[in-house]
């Protein structure tokens, strides 16, 4: 699908794209030993969301530092996840888990603010949370926790969600 074919489909209230915002949250650089020496390249990890409850996370790899983000910048928006908010903040508490990367996010009240350190705080932000306690434990390799926040956010249950599967009512279901 052509650009201006998105553009016609709906994509947005005007019919422009919608607003994402991306942020790196890291760049490596990387080589590769072949016969005739050393081939480098770069490395990037970039977070995109619209700061309403969409994010998602996507690696690029090029020769030069703008390109490998272009790249990631794409792939993040391949790899975009809806999280389910509860006004600024999760509905739950949740464990997420990738590799040696362990990342435990915490609903908190209003006024708190977003108390988390490098990936888990860009996503955080990217995806509108305004207030939430995180705890990255183990790992502290930005791709492992960054996958592991990720995998936290979509396993996330909707309060509306839960009661429905439940039979019964927001109120009664969720305390």
């Amino acid at each position: 699908m052509r650009k201006d074919e998105f553009r016609r489909a709906g994509a947005g209230a005007q019919g422009d794209e919608p607003e994402y915002k991306d942020q790196v949250i890291s760049i490596r650089r990387v080589t590769k030993v072949v016969k005739g020496g050393k081939n480098l390249s770069f490395s990037a990890l970039v977070a995109v969301g619209n700061e309403r409850g969409k994010v998602g996370i996507g690696k690029g790899k090029a020769r030069e530092v703008p390109q490998a983000i272009a790249k990631a910048v794409q792939d993040a928006k391949k790899n975009m996840i809806d999280v389910p908010l509860a006004e600024t903040t999760i509905p739950h508490l949740i464990k997420g888990i990738d590799g040696a990367g362990v990342v435990i996010l915490r609903p908190a009240s209003k006024g708190t603010g977003v108390i988390a350190g490098g990936a888990v705080r860009i996503i955080m932000q990217l995806a509108g949370i305004k207030d939430i306690l995180t705890k990255s434990i183990r790992s502290s390799n930005p791709i492992s926790v960054a996958n592991a926040t990720i995998g936290a956010l979509k396993m996330i249950k909707s309060p509306d969600s839960v009661a429905k599967m439940r039979g019964k009512t927001k109120g009664v279901s969720w305390q």
